[in-house]
């Protein structure tokens, strides 16, 4: 028999184990969140994603609330939006978030709170203005700070990271960073946060350090980041995001087929994100698919076929040294047979192009002497 409970008046189904949070999305109510981290046990400190219950007196947070039969939720109303709306002011007011910029009155800041935002990696802006979702949630509750300033004091930053940047000034200390590293990619490079022991205490604990030697440098922390406490080095300051054009790709790689979002501004490549929920990497990927992508602007790249001759190197065209290759493989066969020959697919190939290439070794010269050159 079929499990149903009532979501925002209408009776619905879901599935057993299932959260608040899964079985709205799956009837494609949205609950906001900041600390959810799809594919990951819950975190419930953000109190963003709160509901009520019927028969509960207190807000429930719908990432760790299961669904159990015949209740009763609703998702909106005066208190749940009350409650997300102090949630949300409490956490631009914990540290430097200039999500709402324009309604600061920096007329009376202090020079401490002026060089603050101003300190090395930092921008008159927030890193992440504009694809933030501290941001983006605080304009669509219509949060005003009126007049109000964030705090200011002494934040942590680690930049000692060759890829990216940890300011903790824009911390929220969601978690999600701890869930990509110790669940989703499992390097256990970002300790748990020692949460505070009594309730509002949101800073008294000290932030984490990473342990970077056990680092891959795969950057899902940063992807996971909701706001913009973690950063890459790389791409800071270049753009903003109504400036560049998102293209989706295929990672250049190797043969798994990591799909990437390339963010293009002027034509040029300025960072690499995966695709969320796309496959096989559902959003993941390594230090050379997020990070390594300069390497088509280098002044050094072949542009065309380099031919030895007289002790160095000249250019010719793709058909005579294609010609070239033919030639000396038909003179090689001819001698020593076909398994004189072996074949090495780069592991930047496609899975289709490594097909190919040891259909070719097989059926056309005649040999098994093929591998992969990541083989180990």
């Amino acid at each position: 028999m079929e499990s149903t409970f009532k979501l925002n008046g209408s009776q619905v189904s879901f599935e057993s184990g299932q959260t608040i949070l899964e079985a709205a999305a799956a009837h494609q109510v949205h609950i906001p969140t900041l600390c959810h981290l799809p594919g990951t046990s819950p975190t419930a400190v953000c109190a963003v994603c709160v509901v009520e219950v019927e028969g509960m007196e207190d807000l429930q947070p719908a990432c760790s609330t299961l669904v159990e039969p015949e209740m009763a939720v609703s998702t909106a109303g005066k208190k749940v939006h009350e409650a997300r709306t102090a949630a949300l002011e409490k956490l631009l007011m914990s540290g430097q978030h200039n999500c709402l910029v324009s309604d600061f009155d920096v007329s009376h800041w202090t020079d401490f709170q002026v060089d603050a935002i101003r300190r090395p990696w930092h921008d008159t802006l927030c890193p992440a203005y504009g694809a933030c979702k501290l941001q983006d949630l605080a304009i669509a509750y219509g949060i005003k700070l009126n007049g109000r300033t964030p705090q200011f004091k002494e934040f942590p930053l680690d930049d000692t990271h060759p890829m990216f940047v940890r300011d903790f000034s824009r911390c929220i200390r969601c978690g999600r960073c701890i869930k990509a590293c110790n669940e989703v990619q499992v390097n256990l490079a970002i300790p748990p946060l020692e949460r505070p022991e009594q309730e509002g205490e949101s800073h008294a604990a000290p932030y984490p350090d990473a342990d970077y030697d056990r680092c891959v440098h795969c950057g899902e922390c940063v992807q996971a980041c909701p706001v913009g406490a973690l950063f890459e080095k790389k791409a800071f300051g270049l753009s903003r995001p109504w400036e560049i054009k998102k293209i989706r790709t295929t990672c250049p790689y190797c043969g798994v087929g990591c799909q990437q979002w390339l963010h293009v501004k002027d034509g040029k490549i300025i960072k690499v994100t995966g695709v969320e929920g796309a496959q096989p990497n559902q959003g993941r990927l390594c230090v050379k698919g997020r990070f390594g992508y300069e390497f088509i602007y280098s002044e050094e790249r072949l542009k065309a076929p380099l031919l030895r001759e007289n002790g160095g190197f000249r250019e010719a065209s793709w058909d005579e040294a294609l010609d070239l290759v033919a030639d000396k493989f038909k003179e090689i066969i001819r001698r020593d047979g076909p398994d004189a020959i072996a074949g090495v697919s780069c592991a930047r190939s496609i899975n289709e192009d490594s097909y190919q290439m040891q259909k070719f070794f097989r059926a056309v010269i005649g040999t098994n002497n093929i591998d992969h050159c990541a083989r180990t």
